[in-house]
């Protein structure tokens, strides 16, 4: 076998494994290799292994190292640590030793933000120099931002924390895993919660637990919290707090408050305020002094006020208005319990009365039982009252009336029937429409009044005398207390049922009513007969006499009836049916010209028979085969009189259709024609009208164009005047203001040069202050070296002084004034 030669490139390996020794080396690129007889290549050639910048990798089995070179044993193979793994971060790639595997892929390091922090877990005891710490097998701790996190063998990342926010009003509950430390330094036990307070990001620490996020409640004027102490502690206004205990925080306290980890939120407490008007009572009040409840006491609190309910704390029926009592007014009260009134000593349970005008706000000792108003009575109204101290019951009328402290009002209860019957307002009535009728009497302590119509009776029982009175109307009853209409209960319907009509009245008549009877004549053919009575009651000097039959119609109709049938059983049909109005009124009333009812004064003057019908069906038969074959030769009659009638108007309409038809053919000829005519006129018209819009459009057209030319030329002079004015107002702009800068740089100058006179002047005047007269007088008799280190103290120039005793060169003193040295 004859040997091959392999190219590495750049960044290439190769494992190349002697035959001989089985040893296995790595050969890295670029090279040329040649592989001999007794060799053989294992892996490759293959990449190097890069990873990405930020990236780690992850190889099992690395070689041991020594120095940063690897180990080799006696047989000149590489040493590995086998069944471990080790973490690469190489900024440049490198070759895989014979042995080493790559697990998984590249991952990229994790960032951890100055928000967050890495828990992470020891996985072997190691040397942690990242903080300097000797770690155990199952440790935990935190890794917090900012930094790269640059994993290793002997831990793993366990979870990323990210820190909680809190806002303001707001505190973050920590609950302690094990005995720990909390960021201010305090120890804190397992199981232990508290809340942090401070605003800003918040990373719990390897031993704390987040339980949430807790808002506190903005509390204001008017609204306060109700809250509960979980466990015996110390709130945050350094006040022991039991276990179970409640209290209330208001907005004088704090504006925001935060529960804390011992106590809850029991609800918000609503302000309760009272006006001026108002009052109300407090149960079991809250005394500040003891900080406890008077369990058993009712406190009255009167406006204007405002106040937060304690916990025990309850209003007695909400918050009430005062007892504002005008002149007709009064007010009912009741004392809880004896007290003082004035002079009065008021025992338990009494009663009396507070008498207006005036405005009452009762003490605790006195409760408000009802408030009472004079009531205005007409003659014709009233009330019923009740004595509570006799127990009796009167009637007041007449007067306007207030009730005593001993008075109530009493009801008056009607039965049902009674009740509906005045509530229609009539005095008769089905009992079918009287079910479905409400009561009309809101206030049954109104005194019943009805109206009894005229040519009426009605029929009043007094259970207290025992005696009953008739009343004739037209008048208006009122209803003592112990007095009750007597209610008539009458026949009604054809053919009469008892208990059909409910009245509260009788009427005297005259009137009338009818009544169906079935009769059967001697030849026993069944009649059913209608007849109408004419009634009325003949009760002079026998009033109560007419409410003595209690159903005066049933009892009338049916001894009617009896005499009817006994007069009809006697003859035969054909007799009855000839004389039936004779035979009936002598049944009814013999020889007599009335039929008067002495029990009730009943008295029946007329009777009118309105329907007679057979009942039997034969006769029926008869009758009604009679009527149809009169009904049929009717209607033949006039069946052949409508089919006449029909083909006569037939041929009438045929004439005229036909009619109808020529006239429309002409007219339909004549309209041809003048479409025709349109036609051809509209044919022309249309030719005409191309040809002349042709015109007049190229006649727009040219005259458009030259209106636009001459608008166009005028819009460019106008331009170009506006172009010419715009240039010479914008030059004549640029010389005001160059003029104008000219003139206030001249005036700046001068500003200038005066200003630097004034302080030349004044340093002039300072020097000569500073120096003083004397020393200028001593200066000007010294020699001249004297006067020259004046004039140069001076830093004068072209100045001479002189005693006018010593000459002067006037040559030396022209050349130094001409600058000439």
């Amino acid at each position: 076998m004859s040997a091959s030669v392999i190219r590495l490139k750049p960044y290439q390996f190769l494992h190349i494994t002697d035959k001989n020794t089985n040893v296995t080396r790595l050969v890295c690129g670029p090279l040329t290799i040649t592989i001999q007889e007794h060799e053989e290549i294992a892996k490759g050639p293959e990449k190097m292994i890069i990873v990405p910048p930020r990236h780690s990798i992850k190889v099992r089995n690395p070689v041991s190292l020594k120095e940063g070179e690897p180990v080799f044993d006696e047989y000149k193979n590489v040493v590995l640590r086998y069944g471990e793994e080790e973490v690469r971060i190489e900024p440049k790639p490198f070759p895989l030793f014979p042995g080493e595997e790559i697990v998984g892929t590249a991952e990229k390091l994790t960032v951890i933000q100055d928000t967050q922090a890495l828990k992470l877990e020891a996985v072997h005891p190691f040397y942690d120099d990242r903080e300097g710490v000797q770690r155990n097998a199952g440790d935990q701790w935190l890794l917090k931002g900012p930094t790269t996190y640059y994993p290793r063998i002997e831990e793993r990342v366990v979870q990323l924390i990210e820190s909680q926010l809190i806002g303001p009003n707001s505190a973050l509950k920590i609950f302690a895993i094990q005995d720990t430390r909390d960021s201010e330094g305090e120890p804190r036990k397992a199981g232990e919660e508290w809340l942090v307070r401070k605003t800003g990001h918040y990373l719990p620490g390897i031993n704390e637990q987040v339980v949430g996020l807790i808002s506190g409640y903005v509390l204001t004027d008017e609204k306060a919290l109700k809250l509960e102490a979980v466990s015996s502690f110390t709130d945050q206004f350094d006040t022991k707090r039991k276990a179970g205990e409640q209290w209330l925080v208001i907005n004088k306290q704090t504006a925001v408050y935060i529960p804390g980890v011992y106590e809850q939120v029991v609800g918000e407490v609503k302000l309760t305020v009272l006006n001026e008007n108002q009052y109300c009572f407090v149960v079991n009040p809250f005394d500040k002094q003891s900080g406890r409840n008077k369990y058993g006491i009712r406190e009255l609190r009167r406006g204007q006020a405002s106040f937060f309910l304690h916990p025990g704390e309850e209003l007695e029926s909400g918050i009430k208005d005062n007892e504002v009592l005008a002149v007709d007014e009064t007010l009912l009260v009741r004392s809880v319990s004896e007290f003082k009134d004035g002079d009065l000593i008021r025992p338990a349970g009494s009663k009396w009365l507070i008498q207006g005008p005036c405005e009452y706000v009762p003490p605790v000792q006195v409760e408000v039982i009802a408030k009472r108003k004079a009531i205005a009575l007409d003659k014709n109204e009233g009330i019923y009252v009740r004595d509570l101290k006799s127990g009796k019951v009167s009637m007041i009328s007449g007067q306007t009336y207030v009730l005593q402290a001993h008075e109530e009002l009493w009801e008056k209860i009607l039965p049902k029937e009674v009740e509906e019957l005045i509530a229609l307002g009539s005095t008769t009535r089905d009992s079918s429409q009287v079910e479905n009728v409400v009561s009309y009497r809101g206030n049954k302590s109104r005194v019943v009044s009805y109206r009894v119509p005229y040519n009426a009776a009605a029929q009043i029982y007094d259970y207290s005398r025992q005696k009953a009175r008739v009343v004739f109307g037209p008048l208006l009853i009122n209803l003592g207390p112990n007095e009750e209409f007597t209610l008539l209960s009458l026949s009604g319907g054809n053919p009469k049922r008892p208990d059909v009509i409910k009245s509260l009245v009788l009427f005297l008549g005259p009137d009338f009513m009818t009544d169906v009877i079935v009769v059967e004549t001697s030849d026993h053919a069944r009649l059913s007969l209608k007849l109408s009575y004419n009634w009325r009651f003949r009760h002079q000097g026998n009033e109560d006499k007419i409410f003595q039959v209690p159903d005066f119609v049933g009892d009338a109709c049916k001894a009617i009836a009896s005499r009817v049938r006994g007069a009809v059983a006697a003859v035969t049909f054909d007799e009855f049916h000839k004389e039936s109005n004779l035979i009936i009124r002598k049944a009814v009333f013999g020889e007599d010209e009335i039929l008067f009812f002495e029990a009730n004064s009943l008295e029946v003057s007329a009777v009118d028979v309105q329907s007679v019908e057979p009942i039997d069906q034969r006769t029926r038969d008869a009758l009604s085969k009679s009527v149809q074959l009169a009904i049929e030769i009717t209607t033949r009659s006039q069946e052949a009189t409508a089919q006449h009638e029909a083909k006569k108007s037939e041929q009438i309409a045929n004439g005229f259709l036909e009619t109808l038809k020529i006239d429309a053919a002409c007219e339909s000829e004549k309209e041809k024609t003048v479409l025709l005519e349109l036609q051809t006129q509209t044919a022309t018209l249309e030719a005409t009208g191309d040809q002349t819009s042709d015109a007049e459009a190229k006649r727009k057209a040219a005259e458009i164009n030259g209106e636009a030319a001459v608008n166009h030329a005028q819009l460019i002079a106008q331009a170009m005047k506006l172009k010419a004015e715009s240039e010479i107002e914008q030059s004549k702009l640029e010389k005001d203001l160059a003029l104008e800068y000219a003139k206030e740089l001249k005036r700046i100058e001068v500003k200038k040069a005066k200003t630097a006179a004034l302080i030349e002047t004044e340093k002039f005047a300072g020097i000569v202050n500073s120096i003083g007269p004397k020393t200028i007088q001593a200066i000007a008799q010294a020699g001249p070296e004297m006067q020259a280190k004046l004039l140069k103290g001076l830093g004068l120039q072209g100045f001479m002084i002189t005693d006018g005793q010593n000459p002067i060169n006037l040559f030396n003193t022209a050349n130094s004034l001409l600058g000439n040295k």
